[in-house]
This record gives C-alpha cells, structure tokens and sequence, in this order.
C-alpha cells in the first residue's frame, strides 16, 4: 500500500479550531479542552499561537518510529499506510514510548482506572480507504491536506518554488527522525513555533546500531552510550514533570 500522510501549511492555518473538533469527535474524546494548547488524553491534536502564526502539533507518525522500536509487548505498530497505531490490549504501562518520542507526543491517560497511552492514529481506517483525514476534511482553508506521501513532498516543493519569498526552503518532517507522514510548510523555522532544534535527521532507532556496526572502540561506545543514556534521562525528568501536572489537572478536574 501506498504510504499516506499529512502536509500542514502554517501559512494559511487561521487557528479556527475544526481540525480540534473534528478529531475530537472522530476519536469520541471529551468534549472539553478545545482550546487546550498541549497534547493529552482528551487531545490528540491541538493549536498552539506561536510568532503570531496558529500550528497544529499531532504525532509526526514517524517513517522508523521511536516508539515502536522501545515498545516490548507490540503494542505500537507502523501501517503500511504510513499511520503508528496503538492497542490498549497490549500494552503494559510501562510509558517508554513516551520517554523515547523525539516530538514529545504520546501522553498518558490520567483520569482513567485502567490508563492508556493516547495519541493520533491518523485515521487509519480513513486514510486506507483513500479517505481524507477527519482534521483534513474539517480545514476550511486547505491548512491540512491528506495524501500520498511522496505527492504531499511534490506539491510542497511546487508551492516553495512558486512563492519562495513565502516559504521556508526546508519541508519540516521530510528527513526529521529519520523522516515522518506528516509534513510542515511554514514561513519561519519550525523551531520558532515550538518545535525542538536537537531533532535528529537519523531515525532514533537506528543510531545505536550503526555505532555498534562501524566504531568497535569500546571505549567509543561507552562515550556514546554515556551520552544516549543522558539524553534519556533528561527527557525521564521532562516527561515526570507533565506527569505530576496531569496527574494535578485530573485531580483537579475530579473535583469540579
């Protein structure tokens, strides 16, 4: 099957919130937090206002994905279509995939006895019928477009060459953790609307298995390992951090 994706063009986002809606009904999410600014389990995808300019974060459904390569019991998968699903069944709890996500994406379901890891599955079961995405279908301005990936990449490189004083020359998400079903075009750098500078352009799974195939030198290894294992434990403190304000927003909410 063809690989699907999502080619989001900052510049005409007019921060109207359908895209919110729509997935929040396609997804049967709670109907509160529409205007929510970050990414939890009543929002798989959300607007925030950076630089003057509306961007929609959702997960970047990665082309080798982070998430899927921690994960131990199967429970993220990567579609042929391009989508990474999630199933609750089989999922322990353990919150690596959360931990391991270049984008800081998945987020965990607080308010729930039995708590999931929530996310964007980018309407798979839409997108293999050759369906648009519900947030797609929703975007009154063309923000939001569902595709073929490699058709997605041609019409924003056709759309930077006829406005290049518009654009930025780089299409977010092309190379991006390896490369990512869901693209940006935007007139500034992504980084000043919030996304992290220290992405790597190598796919995150695939990093420690080249250092092991091309620098023998133990003590080589060791220094990368150091390094890997810091990087994961800043992001541990990061991700503990969200936790203990989700955990604060849902006791909170439980007593409303």
């Amino acid at each position: 099957m063809t690989q699907k994706g999502l080619l989001l063009d900052v510049t005409t986002c007019i921060g109207c919130g359908k895209c919110v809606l729509a997935c929040k009904q396609k997804n049967h999410l709670p109907s509160e937090g529409l205007n929510d600014d970050k990414l939890s389990y009543r929002n798989f995808t959300v607007l925030q206002k950076k630089d003057g300019q509306f961007v929609r974060k959702l997960c970047m459904h990665c082309e080798h994905p982070s998430c899927v390569a921690v994960c131990l019991v199967g429970a993220l998968t990567k579609l042929e279509s391009g989508a990474v699903v999630y199933d609750a069944d089989k999922c322990m709890g353990c919150r690596y995939c959360i931990v391991a996500c270049p984008f800081e994406v998945p987020t965990f379901e607080w308010n729930e006895w039995n708590p999931s890891v929530r996310k964007c599955n980018l309407c798979y079961d839409l997108i293999e019928k050759g369906l648009p995405t519900a947030c797609s279908q929703a975007c009154p301005t063309g923000a939001t477009i569902t595709g073929n990936r490699e058709d997605l990449i041609a019409i924003a490189e056709a759309r930077i060459r006829k406005n290049a004083e518009k654009y930025q020359s780089k299409i977010f998400g092309l190379f991006e953790a390896g490369g990512t079903s869901v693209l940006y075009l935007s007139a500034v750098s992504l980084d000043k609307l919030g996304f992290s500078k220290d992405i790597p352009k190598t796919a995150t799974p695939e990093i420690p298995w080249r250092i092991l195939q091309q620098v023998p030198n133990v003590l080589l290894l060791g220094a990368v390992f150091l390094g890997g294992s810091y990087w994961l434990f800043k992001r541990r403190e990061e991700v503990a951090k969200i936790e203990a304000e989700m955990k604060d927003s849902a006791g909170g909410d439980s007593h409303d």
